[in-house]
């Protein structure tokens, strides 16, 4: 059984695998505002669960850079220089412990899950806010891993702003009111596609990416503003750098867990 963990920023969604690769038993809590909450809550679940449990390893994804088990910066949780795995160590007694970036997680499942594998996908997850993974070969791409999209600045209503500020699904909120399952409006899907182009301009002639995957919260209402992004990048790319083709996430809310899985296979095998 392997055990995978998504810290979003607003809800932790605990998962575990069984041995053919199906999803088992899911848990979910508020992510509280403290990583000591954090810790608390999660430990508490993970032994009262799986505590009895065979546990190959458990996979934490974190929605921020991580570097050797350290949570530096969770832009949207305020959480800095969090020692995820020594918080965690011995959890589930010899269980190994495995942490990473939530969107390199997501990328890595998502790209996987192509029909073929691309030489360079990008992943975005526009949620809370937005993340990003550079995937190459089928692999969470190691020089670029502590990349952070959302944090890219660019220009939008006359200023140069982080992406994240105006696309994120915080900031779609605060733009219009009403949360994506609730806009109706042509309109407004277009302006939304138009926010979300602004990160992808900036961002697509530095990458060149194959494929461009969306996922997240916002991501599950692809079909309203995939079209429009399209033709929006279309437009403004320069004509000698083509635009990537676009797919929204087979699983917009599960990309993460089935990325810790993934993650953790690779991860063991090459132990």
């Amino acid at each position: 059984m392997l055990v995978a963990v998504d810290t979003g920023g607003t809800k932790t969604l605990v998962a575990s695998f069984l041995e053919d690769g199906r999803i088992g038993e899911q848990f979910r809590f508020p992510t509280p505002k403290t990583t000591l909450e954090w810790t608390v809550m999660l430990k508490d679940l993970l032994q009262t669960h799986f505590g009895n449990e065979t546990v190959e390893a458990v996979v934490v994804a974190m929605p921020g850079i991580v570097k050797n088990g350290v949570a530096i910066w969770c832009n949207n949780l305020k959480w800095a220089n969090f020692d995820v795995a020594g918080a965690l160590k011995g959890v589930l007694g010899d269980a190994p412990l495995f942490i990473e970036n939530d969107a390199n997680l997501a990328g890595l499942a998502e790209t996987r899950q192509l029909k073929e594998i691309p030489a360079l996908s990008l992943y975005v997850t526009v949620s809370t806010g937005i993340g990003s993974g550079i995937i190459t070969e089928g692999k969470i791409n190691p020089d670029l891993r502590y990349s952070e999209a959302g944090r890219s600045l660019v220009e939008f209503d006359g200023a140069v702003r982080e992406w994240e500020t105006f696309a994120s699904g915080k900031a779609i909120y605060k733009a219009y009111g009403k949360y994506a399952r609730d806009i109706t409006s042509k309109r407004i899907w277009h302006n939304i596609a138009d926010r979300i182009s602004r990160g992808f301009l900036a961002i697509i002639p530095v990458l060149q990416p194959d494929v461009i995957i969306i996922g997240g919260s916002i991501g599950t209402y692809f079909e309203h503003f995939g079209k429009d992004l399209n033709g929006l990048l279309k437009e403004h790319l320069p004509t000698h750098i083509p635009a990537p083709r676009l797919v929204q996430a087979k699983h917009p809310e599960l990309a993460v867990i089935y990325g810790c899985y993934y993650y953790a296979l690779d991860t063991l095998a090459t132990a």
